[in-house]
């Protein structure tokens, strides 16, 4: 209760350091990735892209509190997280694949304005079998909300909006044809 007291009262603050929860799987994108007829593919590790600043990776700061991803403080491996957790509960996550699914992160930010919140998440996404490229292409989610002046409702509210796009990015993946056709069995 005390440990949840104090988070609570560094978020008021402005100081907290604070460890995203782990992505969990949806309902839709389980469905959408079993009825979209993929085959059983790998997923590799994510990495920034070329040019990305490292920071961008590690952490994200929402009205001086620090975000970051508990897969290595890195928000790159949080999408590939994204990405295999909906793969594996769709039963089409297999290590062994000879179809792989690689990305590079391009894009994360999030802001929580006084009045209004924005936030945007990119990456390219390659699917590769046999040494082949069959799919690369870059996919970007947008946000914007009503925030809020008062922290303790624009912080969760921000946070909650960035976390949703990893959910997002991952539907509209799943949903392009051209990365349809590639991961076909």
């Amino acid at each position: 209760m005390l440990v949840v007291a104090a988070a609570g009262f560094a978020l008021l603050t402005g100081c907290a350091q604070v460890k995203l929860a782990p992505p969990s799987a949806s309902i839709e994108n389980v469905q959408l990735a079993k009825s979209s007829g993929i085959g059983p593919v790998a997923v590799e590790t994510f990495t920034p892209a070329a040019g990305v600043p490292k920071s961008v990776d590690q952490a994200l700061s929402i009205r001086s509190n620090t975000f970051f991803s508990p897969y290595d403080s890195s928000f790159s491996k949080y999408l590939q997280e994204a990405l295999s957790v909906e793969l594996r509960s769709a039963g089409l996550l297999e290590p062994k694949s000879g179809t792989v699914i690689g990305g590079q992160l391009t894009k994360s930010t999030v802001e929580a304005g006084a009045s209004q919140g924005t936030a945007t998440l990119g990456a390219r996404f390659k699917v590769s079998k046999g040494g082949n490229t069959l799919y690369d292409k870059e996919l970007v989610e947008n946000d914007s909300w009503e925030s809020s002046f008062v922290g303790a409702i624009a912080i969760p509210a921000a946070v909650n909006h960035y976390t949703a796009l990893y959910r997002r990015l991952v539907e509209r993946l799943l949903k392009d044809e051209a990365f349809k056709s590639a991961v076909k069995p």
